[in-house]
């Protein structure tokens, strides 16, 4: 009997270890990179990518990876089902993506926008704004503005797992059972 007891808890044990294991390695995935970086990886793992366009000034962008983006639930499935970017819409430096250079023409002039976000985002400069992009690099979809974590949780899912090819979203938000109350 204390064989199997020792057994068991030997077991319970194992498993406990494991499972917090998996759980540490799947935080430590989530991580923000480089367009660049997300490019060069979906070359050799291919998955979709999402962009978080910010600027430094945004209160909601600040508030949203404060509050939106270091949600447990939030991280887990953006770094399972994406590659996580951040851009800085006014940052200096040139990005080459897709074979194409971008720049920003005014660097040394407050508030000027790089090329390469105007072109993500048609030229609507709204921060926050989310671009979705396939592993085609093309662009699925962009969402504009400041969203809880319950409301972000279900814009993920639809675009991760292709729901867009097969509903509108409001047709998919009438059935999502999301993971918040």
């Amino acid at each position: 009997m204390k064989k199997v007891t020792l057994i068991s808890f030997a077991l319970l044990f194992m498993i406990s270890a494991s499972f917090g294991q998996k759980k540490k390695q799947t935080e430590a995935v989530f991580k923000w990179m480089t367009i660049e970086e997300a490019a060069a990886l979906n070359k050799t793992h291919p998955k979709k990518i999402f962009i978080d366009v910010y600027t430094d000034w945004c209160g909601w962008c600040t508030k949203m990876v404060k509050e939106t983006f270091s949600d447990s639930i939030i991280k887990q499935y953006m770094a399972e089902n994406f590659y996580t970017v951040k851009l800085n819409a006014e940052q200096k430096d040139s990005i080459v993506f897709n074979g194409k250079t971008y720049r920003n023409p005014s660097a040394n002039t407050p508030r000027s926008s790089h090329q390469l976000a105007i072109s993500l985002l048609q030229g609507q400069m709204s921060y926050p704004s989310f671009i979705f992009l396939n592993e085609k690099l093309e662009t699925l979809t962009m969402v504009k503005g400041y969203r809880t974590a319950k409301e972000f949780e279900p814009i993920l899912h639809y675009y991760a797992e292709n729901n867009k090819d097969k509903m509108t979203y409001d047709k998919y938000l009438e059935t999502f059972k999301g993971s918040f109350k």
